[in-house]
C-alpha cells in the first residue's frame, strides 16, 4: 500500500478548495445574473421602463458592491482574518437577499433588495482571489484564477436555464426565491468544508514568521497605482465589463423582442451562446496565459487583446442576423474570445503587487469593473434603448447592440498596451519582493 505523503494531502486540499470556491462563485453569479432572463416579465408586471430595468441590473447592485469591496478586501488582507468565514457570511447575505427580491411589489422594493445582494457579494471575490494566490504556486495562478472565474459563465448559464424555465411555469418570483435557497445551505456548511490556508501551512508564497503590519490604505492604493501595467489592465477590464454586462442583459431582450422567443427558449439558447461558450473561453484564457506566458510573459495578455479585436465584427453580424439560430451561432465565437481575459487579467494583478496588497488590488479592479461595467453597462444600454425607441421601435435594443459590438476594440487596445509593460514590471516587483541574502557566518569565506 502506497503511503500518502504530505505533498499529496496538500494537493488534494488545494483541489478541494478550488472546487468549493468555484461552487460559491457559481452561486454568486447565478444570484446576480438571473435578473437578466427575468427582465422582461419583471418589466411587464411592475410597469418598468428600460432605464429602470438597467438601474436594477446595474447601479442598484453595483454601487454598494464596488464601494464596500475595498474595505472588505483590506480586512481580508489582514494576516489574522479567516477568509473562509468572511466568504461564508457574505454568501448567506446575498443568497437571502436574492430570495427577498421575489417579494418586491414595485421598483423601489426591488432596488433595495438588489442593494442587499450587492452588499453580500462584495465580500466574496477579493477574499477568494487572495486565498487562491496563497494556496497555489505563481506559475499556476492564471489557470487557477481562471478555474474560479468559470463560475461567471456557469452561474450565468444556470441562471438563464433555471430562471427562464421556472418563470414560464411558476413565474419570476418563484425563480428568485428558488435560486436563493442553495446559497444559504452552502453558507452554513462552508466552515466545515473549507479551511483557511494561512492556518494550515498551505501558502505557496513567501511568508514571514510574524505577519507584517498592514499597509495604510492611502499608501496601499498609491503603491498599486504606481504600476502602469495595473492601470492599463484596470481600464481594459472595466471597459470589457461595461460591454459584457450591457450586452449580457440586452442580448437576451433582443431574442425576446426581435425574434419572438419565450424566456425558456432564450434561457436554453443563452446557456449555450453565453454560458457554455463563456466556460470554454474562461478556461482557454487561463490555459493560454500559463502556456504561452512561460515563453514570454507579455503573452499572458495576448489572447485577450487579439480575441476582443477579432470578436467585434463577428458580434456585429450576429446582432443583425434575421434568424435567431444564425444570431446564436454568430454570437458563440465572440463570447468565447471575450471571456478569455478573466484569468490572465487577475493573475497579472496578483503578480504585480506585494502579497499584503493582493486582496486590495483585486478589489480595486473589481471596483472599476462593477462600478463602470455592471453599474453603467446595463443602465446606459437601457437608457439608449429608451432614447432610440421613438425612431427604432422594438428594434431599439438591436441598434444599441450594433454600436456596442464595435466598442470591443477599446479593451483590446488597452490589454495590448498592458502586455508591453508586463515583463519589466513583473521583474521589478520580484526584485523588490526577493528576500535579502542572509549574512555570512563568522569565519566563512565571505568574511575572510
Amino acid at each position: 500500500m502506497t503511503a500518502v505523503t504530505g505533498t499529496d494531502a496538500s494537493q488534494r486540499s488545494i483541489r478541494a478548495t478550488m472546487w468549493i470556491l468555484l461552487l460559491v462563485y457559481i452561486l454568486n453569479f447565478l444570484d446576480r445574473q438571473i435578473l437578466n432572463i427575468l427582465a422582461e416579465p419583471i418589466k411587464g408586471e411592475l410597469g418598468l421602463s428600460d432605464t429602470q430595468l438597467g438601474l436594477l441590473a446595474g447601479p442598484a447592485f453595483a454601487v454598494f458592491y464596488a464601494v464596500l469591496g475595498i474595505p472588505i478586501a483590506r480586512y481580508a488582507d489582514r494576516g489574522s482574518t479567516n477568509r473562509v468565514s468572511l466568504i461564508s457570511v457574505s454568501l448567506i447575505i446575498w443568497s437571502g437577499m436574492t430570495a427577498v427580491c421575489g417579494f418586491a411589489q414595485n421598483f423601489w422594493q426591488m432596488a433595495l433588495a438588489r442593494v442587499g445582494v450587492g452588499v453580500g457579494e462584495a465580500g466574496c471575490t477579493p477574499a477568494a482571489h487572495s486565498l487562491i494566490s496563497d494556496a497555489v504556486p505563481p506559475e499556476k495562478r492564471a489557470s487557477a484564477i481562471a478555474f474560479y472565474g468559470m463560475g461567471v459563465p456557469i452561474g450565468t448559464l444556470l441562471g438563464l436555464v433555471i430562471g427562464g424555465t421556472v418563470n414560464d411555469i411558476w413565474g419570476w418570483r418563484a425563480a428568485l426565491m428558488l435560486v436563493g435557497a442553495p446559497g444559504i445551505i452552502l453558507a452554513l456548511l462552508l466552515p466545515f468544508l473549507l479551511r483557511e490556508p494561512r492556518r494550515l501551512g498551505l501558502a505557496k508564497t513567501e511568508a514571514a514568521p510574524v505577519a507584517p503590519p498592514q499597509v495604510p490604505v492611502g499608501k496601499a492604493i498609491a503603491e498599486i497605482f504606481n504600476s502602469r501595467a495595473y492601470v492599463l489592465l484596470l481600464v481594459a477590464a472595466s471597459f470589457a465589463a461595461f460591454l459584457a454586462y450591457g450586452k449580457g442583459l440586452w442580448t437576451l431582450s433582443l431574442f425576446i423582442r426581435s425574434h419572438g422567443l419565450t424566456t425558456t427558449e432564450v434561457g436554453l439558447i443563452g446557456s449555450v451562446t453565453l454560458g457554455i461558450a463563456g466556460v470554454f473561453g474562461t478556461w482557454l484564457g487561463g490555459w493560454a496565459a500559463d502556456r504561452f506566458g512561460q515563453i514570454n510573459r507579455r503573452h499572458i495578455l495576448t489572447l485577450p487583446a487579439v480575441g476582443m479585436a477579432v470578436a467585434a465584427p463577428i458580434q456585429f453580424l450576429g446582432y443583425g442576423a434575421p434568424l435567431w439560430w444564425v444570431a446564436g451561432l454568430l454570437i458563440l465565437v465572440p463570447t468565447i474570445l471575450n471571456a478569455a481575459y478573466y484569468g490572465p487579467a487577475y493573475a497579472c494583478v496578483q503578480g504585480l503587487v506585494r502579497k499584503e496588497l493582493r486582496a486590495v488590488a483585486a478589489s480595486v479592479m473589481l471596483f472599476g469593473q462593477n462600478l463602470i461595467g455592471l453599474g453603467l453597462g446595463p443602465f446606459v444600454f437601457g437608457a439608449l434603448s429608451d432614447w432610440l425607441e421613438p425612431m427604432a421601435g422594438t428594434e431599439s435594443v438591436r441598434w444599441v447592440l450594433f454600436g456596442a459590438a464595435w466598442l470591443g476594440f477599446i479593451p483590446a487596445f488597452f490589454f495590448w498596451r498592458a502586455s508591453l509593460r508586463l515583463n519589466a514590471e513583473l521583474d521589478r516587483k520580484n526584485a523588490v519582493s526577493a528576500p535579502a541574502p542572509a549574512p555570512a557566518a563568522p569565519g566563512s569565506p565571505a568574511q575572510s
